[in-house]
């Protein structure tokens, strides 16, 4: 596998923690957090076997109930720091778009996902 390559796989397992910290950060995963992030990523996600990763990554740490969402949040921020060049400014709005979609699927944005989704937000425009 090529270096890039294997960048371009990182980077979508990390999505799958971002939009796992942002589903998880209220203490559950609901059903409707998961068919959205499905939903979002089919309909708008360029697909190719790397973007199923998302999904693959997010299935794989909601089976495994190890990971907090902080830290998944972190993880997630730290690989975006050291891979600034792969989030162009489509990307960041795809992320932003798919993050809402998670956070706003079961009973709306709660506190703890809106505060989530302003780190986020902050941090993006930070690169």
């Amino acid at each position: 596998m090529k270096n890039e390559d294997h960048t371009l796989k990182l980077f979508y397992q990390n999505l799958g923690k971002l939009f796992y910290a942002i589903a998880c950060i209220d203490g559950t995963i609901e059903v409707d957090e998961i068919n959205a992030l499905k939903f979002t990523v089919e309909k708008e996600w360029k697909l190719t076997e790397d973007t199923f990763t998302i999904i693959d990554s997010f299935s794989w740490l909601h089976r495994d109930h190890d990971y907090n969402a902080d830290t998944c949040f972190k993880s997630f921020l730290n690989f975006m720091n050291t891979n600034k060049t792969l989030f162009t400014e489509s990307r960041k709005a795809l992320i932003v778009k798919t993050a809402n979609a998670v956070a706003s699927s079961f009973s709306n944005r709660n506190k703890s996902e809106l505060m989530l989704l302003a780190k986020l937000d902050i941090e993006l425009k930070k690169i």
